[in-house]
């Protein structure tokens, strides 16, 4: 692996630049099944239910990874965990080539695609930015969630353009994108600054070393921490609004908004071309709520980034999907896509402590994807019933304002209380 200089500190944004690549390639995984929903259904004759279900499978195994993955990356280091995650991806999109079944877009798009994709999601932000920063957290965290706009902007309307010559070059190309990061991220990313030499960037030259990795039982240790933190009501609360900002974002806008335009007569490359636009304003809104979570009250930051959403996800079937008004919902909407991690990784870590709250977060996360496989599923099954996107919309924008109200009984930062991971 590369070495850079010992006492430099910037190295931590090679890492965190790495990171961002990973995680950008994986948003754009993850978002491949919207642009391939109409194109399975042609080359198949399978209904939307059908396709929605391999999707929610997916983000369901996406969530119930990431407090695994966390507890991965602490047992056997977060290199391997990653290189091992990015394979799989690839394995997974390669062996789709080969499907003509249900059941087999199930196993590799919804089981493979969502176990890789687990360990490359929130929980190795979360990881990366404990081990390698002490200031700018939140700046951080924030750049980092951004990625997954940004892979939604470079990777959308590139597949959608691929689409058109039909589903296999668009899995083709998935594959060769995930294949191209392993060697990477075996040559630029050390587990800890110590490996190297350095110390987290902001950290002082008499600050303590970060600890140890935790040699335990992965499933043991993700169980053990989650009996601990289940005890706290922030724990709950904190998972109740991840699971409706689950649900409001890539179960149902991400996975659907493509053939909601559909529905409408608009080109799959236009509907790709408004993600593409609403990830603009994401990287510009996660990258700002990062910031402004080093400075502000996490849960008002929570509790205006949902009500928002939830204005704006009422609005949308309203807009007749006409040009202003699918533009008016990218930008309000867009600004706030994910901007709600930092804040809620910050109130995570303030609650139960630095070393714990990865694999904290991850079980926060998990309620992340169980929402978002929730409204993947449903939607689908409500379009084919109903015809239209109406009832989950409306919906899922009530929710999002039920939570800007849950937020704001979360416990301040002060008056959380830490944990450490226990031993397994």
């Amino acid at each position: 692996m590369m070495r850079p200089a010992a006492s430099s500190q910037r190295y931590a944004f090679v890492v965190a630049g790495v990171t961002f690549v990973a995680l950008l390639t994986a948003a754009g995984v993850r978002s491949a099944p919207g642009v391939l929903i109409v194109p399975w259904e042609t080359a198949f004759g399978w209904d939307r239910s059908t396709v929605s279900a391999a999707a929610a499978v997916g983000i369901l195994l996406y969530g119930l990874m990431g407090p695994f993955a966390a507890a991965l990356m602490q047992s056997f280091g977060v290199r391997r965990t990653l290189a091992i995650a990015l394979s799989l991806l690839s394995l997974s999109a390669c062996l789709s080539l080969f499907m003509t079944e249900p059941w087999q877009l199930v196993a590799t798009w919804g089981v493979l695609s969502g176990l890789g994709s687990g360990c490359v999601a929130f929980v190795l932000a979360a990881t990366i930015v404990n081990r390698w920063f002490v200031t700018n957290r939140g700046l951080v965290m924030g750049v980092l969630t951004a990625s997954t706009a940004t892979g939604n902007l470079v990777f959308l309307p590139a597949l959608a353009k691929i689409s058109e010559h039909g589903w296999r070059p668009v899995v083709i190309a998935v594959a060769l994108a995930t294949a191209a990061l392993i060697p990477l991220v075996l040559l630029l990313v050390p587990e800890r600054p110590a490996d190297i030499g350095a110390q987290p960037y902001g950290a002082t030259a008499d600050a303590p070393s970060a600890p140890d990795s935790v040699r335990a039982n992965p499933l043991g240790l993700a169980l053990s921490t989650l009996a601990v933190a289940a005890r706290s009501r922030d724990f709950w609360l904190l998972f109740a609004t991840f699971f409706i900002c689950g649900f409001t974002t890539n179960g149902l806008i991400g996975t659907h908004l493509i053939s909601m335009c559909a529905d409408y007569g608009i080109p799959a490359v236009n509907a790709a071309g408004l993600m593409a636009m609403m990830g603009v304003f994401d990287l510009i809104g996660t990258t700002a709520s990062g910031w402004l979570t080093d400075r502000y009250d996490a849960r008002v930051l929570l509790f205006i980034y949902y009500a928002l959403r939830g204005l704006s996800l009422i609005y949308l079937p309203f807009s007749d999907f006409t040009f202003y008004g699918l533009s008016l919902f990218a930008v309000f909407y867009g600004l706030d896509w994910i901007a709600t991690v930092p804040p809620t990784l910050r109130l995570a870590n303030a609650a139960f402590g630095d070393k714990a709250a990865p694999i904290v977060f991850g079980w926060i996360a998990t309620g992340h994807q169980l929402g978002a496989a929730s409204a993947a599923f449903f939607a689908g099954a409500l379009r084919t019933s109903f015809g239209n996107y109406v009832e989950a919309l409306i919906v899922a924008g009530a929710a999002a304002i039920l939570a800007a109200l849950l937020a704001l009984f979360i416990a301040r930062p002060m008056q959380g209380t830490h944990l450490e991971p226990a031993q397994a």
